[in-house]
């Protein structure tokens, strides 16, 4: 489930382009935002949080404990980001990763999207909202100690996530970060 690349796919489909040729060459929601508008990237985010919420639903439903949803969680994470479809080269794990939060502990992701909206609406940075929220909701699913392995799901798929981000936060410390509405150019 992880490893299907919606941005890819509906990029592809409605428009006929390969998103990994524009912007940040990644599949997610942003760069589909910045590919091709608002409305192909809240499909792609719809999906995006679907593929970390199935997974995570699978798993409780067919095996019914923590371990196979930290299992489940992650792989849709992995998946996401190192898809085999497409190379190894996909998202960098938002909405798989809050979809699978969700599941698991929905305070701990609701926290993290009531940090994460102001940050983008104010400073118009996707990539500061996402890591503060991140950051967040792993914070108060530590305040929760919901499971002992929740918590492993918070700081293994919430440390992969600032890790894909790394490149963001350089530009960040730089001031050349992307702003909301600015568009991707392709690829040279």
């Amino acid at each position: 489930m992880g490893a299907l690349p919606w941005g890819y796919v509906v990029l592809f489909l409605r428009r006929g382009i390969d998103i990994r040729e524009y912007g940040s060459g990644r599949t997610g929601m942003s760069n589909a935002l910045r590919t091709a508008g608002m409305k192909l990237a809240g499909v792609v985010l719809l999906l995006d949080l679907v593929k970390g919420m199935g997974a995570v639903f699978l798993a409780r439903a067919l095996i019914g404990d923590p371990t196979s949803e930290v299992a489940a969680g992650l792989m849709a994470l992995v998946g996401h980001n190192w898809p085999v479809f497409l190379s190894f080269r996909g998202g960098r794990g938002i909405a798989p990763g809050l979809g699978s939060l969700a599941v698991m502990s929905p305070l701990s992701a609701i926290c993290g999207v009531v940090v994460f909206l102001p940050i983008c609406l104010i400073t118009r940075y996707l990539s500061l909202g996402s890591i503060l929220g991140v950051l967040s909701a792993c914070v108060v699913l530590v305040a929760l100690i919901l499971s002992n392995l929740y918590l492993i799901y918070a700081l293994l798929g919430g440390g992969v996530i600032i890790w894909q981000h790394k490149d963001n936060i350089q530009r960040l410390l730089n001031g050349t970060e992307r702003r909301i509405g600015n568009p991707a150019a392709r690829i040279e």
